[in-house]
């Protein structure tokens, strides 16, 4: 018996009504604004059976300058089972810009974490190696935040 992807958001609302702050849909994707505390519980919850979101096809973070809760993560995650499609957003405060990792539950969110990490300066509390992975080690700032400097002069390395 296939379980409708309105069968789940109502058991999400169920569960997690404390931590659900709204439920909305763009394009045909659910999308599922959460508190940022309550990501590794929700989706550990949609992991196991009978939903079995087992892939975790994207995560990354948009920068919206000059809003309290200026980045916001995104994650994609798919039910191969039941060829269901949903997005998880969950909003953080400039002062307080980490969230809690995903890469004891998904493998690939590890290069997606760094790369976030990377180009926007998202602490991914739990990831087992948090470093650059684009830019080197050296360079000042996250290019795509929206206040990086256009023209910005970066300090230079020694060649080996």
């Amino acid at each position: 018996m296939a379980i409708s992807k309105e069968k789940i958001l109502e058991d999400l609302k169920q569960k997690f009504s404390d931590n659900i702050l709204d439920m909305t849909a763009q394009f045909g994707d659910d999308i599922i604004h959460i508190k940022k505390e309550a990501l590794q519980d929700i989706v550990n919850f949609l992991k196991e059976d009978p939903y079995a979101f087992t892939m975790l096809l994207d995560l990354t973070c948009v920068d919206y300058q000059g809003e309290e809760e200026r980045f916001e993560m995104v994650y994609h995650l798919f039910s191969l089972s039941l060829n269901l499609r949903l997005r998880f957003k969950a909003r953080l405060k400039q002062n307080d810009c980490k969230i809690v990792s995903l890469t004891p539950i998904f493998k690939n969110a590890n290069w997606l974490e760094r790369e976030v990490y990377d180009m926007f300066g998202v602490h991914f509390e739990g990831h087992p190696y948090l470093r650059r992975l684009f830019m080197y080690d050296g360079f000042e700032g996250h290019p795509l935040r929206k206040d990086y400097p256009l023209r910005k002069q970066q300090p230079k390395i020694d060649l080996r």
